[in-house]
């Protein structure tokens, strides 16, 4: 079974940068397409951005622009730049592998001053 461990999170100020990663226990190239979630308090947890094995990439909305997935097969990771962070991205960032219905453990990502 492949596990997923999501890391990289913290707190930062508004305007601020982080880069979250996701290693997999496993190959990802075999993998395929990995997603990044978020769940904020009382809310439902929403797709950020999505990669697949070739490379392609789609975007919520809210973060297009500003956030950059990426992954290293070799590495075995797949990334989430984020950048111009707001308030509004505090949630706890989860890794999704789709093939395997799995998920990461999350990492916290707090965006205050």
């Amino acid at each position: 079974q492949v596990r997923l461990v999501e890391s990289g999170g913290g707190l930062v100020q508004p305007g601020g940068s982080l880069r979250l990663s996701c290693a997999a226990s496993g190959s990802i190239f075999r993998i395929g397409t990995m997603d990044w979630y978020r769940q904020a308090p009382g809310k439902q947890r929403e797709k950020v951005a999505t990669i697949t094995s070739g490379g392609g990439t789609n975007y919520a909305d809210s973060v297009k622009g500003r956030f950059t997935i990426s992954r290293d097969n070799d590495k075995n990771t797949v990334y989430l730049q984020m950048n111009s962070l707001k308030p509004e991205d505090t949630a706890v960032y989860y890794c999704y592998a789709r093939s395997l219905g799995s998920w990461g453990q999350g990492t916290q990502v707090t965006v205050s001053s």
